[in-house]
């Protein structure tokens, strides 16, 4: 088995532990691929840039947050690399695994013991005039905003090529049901268990308030065209790609026919992750307790 190890950027945290696993992983005969940056740090030989483990490798383990896990999905989801996603403060919603269950987690996967779930993902088209279209794949969303204080942009909404209605609001989220629980929520958007084939639509701030969050099945197709005259609206992918848009533009936002194979805790579910996460049910405890 090939195992590749990423790693969160500066953290010495994830040195350390990528150097203890290394030695536990040669004793099992297990080869190991780090990324370019972990590999120096730590005198490894085997070491090439992160873009080039996901084909390289079994298994791609990911030291960080879920901003790490993001980055790493988005290069894993083309060669159908599992990814295992361990956090190195306290839990994710994508970095399942504590630095606690590290090792014992090994010793299932060696083993052959664990699961994987496939989580969709969202392809991004923007297009511009005749300038040509360009492609882009997510995990959590895809947002519009502008940069300006106190500036509404006007949106028109399209799905299936049906106009739905001109948001007039700071931006809009379409997010996967992974990303539910990211800045959608934080819009007021539902929380939406990752099973569902379905794409989330959350206005930001919508000036009409009578435009909610809506939820279409995930083989639909949305449209989004800018209307708005404002010169700083932007579009963001993953909270992580920055794309400044025109009047104009147009942003399409369909299924991926990629998903990323993210390798599941065996020591809680979704729900149990949800519920630390989201502290339900901690104020009726701290009453009554």
């Amino acid at each position: 088995m090939r195992i590749g190890i990423i790693g969160k950027a500066n953290t010495k945290k994830a040195y350390e532990i990528a150097k203890d696993l290394s030695k536990w992983f040669n004793t099992r005969g297990v080869e190991v691929i780090f990324e370019q940056e972990i590999g120096e740090k730590i005198r490894r030989r085997k070491s090439v840039p992160a873009a080039e483990i996901p084909e390289l490798v079994d298994i791609i383990l990911v030291f960080g947050g879920d901003g790490t896990f993001l980055r790493v999905a988005r290069i894993a989801c083309e060669h159908g690399t599992p990814i295992l996603g361990i956090n190195l403060g306290g839990l994710g919603f994508l970095t399942e695994i504590t630095v606690d269950e590290i090792y014992p987690m090994m010793e299932r996967i060696l083993s052959g013991d664990y699961e994987i779930e496939d989580r969709q993902m969202l392809r991004t088209t923007v297009r511009r005039g005749k300038a040509g279209a360009k492609h882009y794949e997510v995990l959590n969303d895809v947002v519009i905003n502008k940069e300006a204080v106190a500036r509404i942009i006007d949106l028109e909404i399209y799905i299936e090529g049906s106009h739905v209605t001109t948001y007039k609001a700071d931006g809009i989220i379409l997010s996967t049901p992974t990303g539910s629980t990211a800045y959608s929520l934080s819009a007021g958007g539902p929380i939406v268990h990752p099973a569902l084939p379905v794409t989330i639509i959350t206005p930001i701030c919508p000036h009409t308030l009578t435009n909610r969050p809506l939820v279409v099945s995930n083989e639909m197709k949305v449209e989004i065209k800018i209307t708005t005259q404002e010169p700083d609206t932007y579009l963001t992918l993953d909270g992580q790609i920055g794309i400044r848009l025109r009047t104009g533009d147009v942003i399409e936002v369909r299924k991926s026919d990629s998903v990323v194979k993210l390798i599941k805790s065996p020591f809680r579910d979704y729900f149990t992750i949800l519920k630390t996460k989201l502290m339900w049910g901690e104020r009726y405890g701290k009453i009554n307790g």
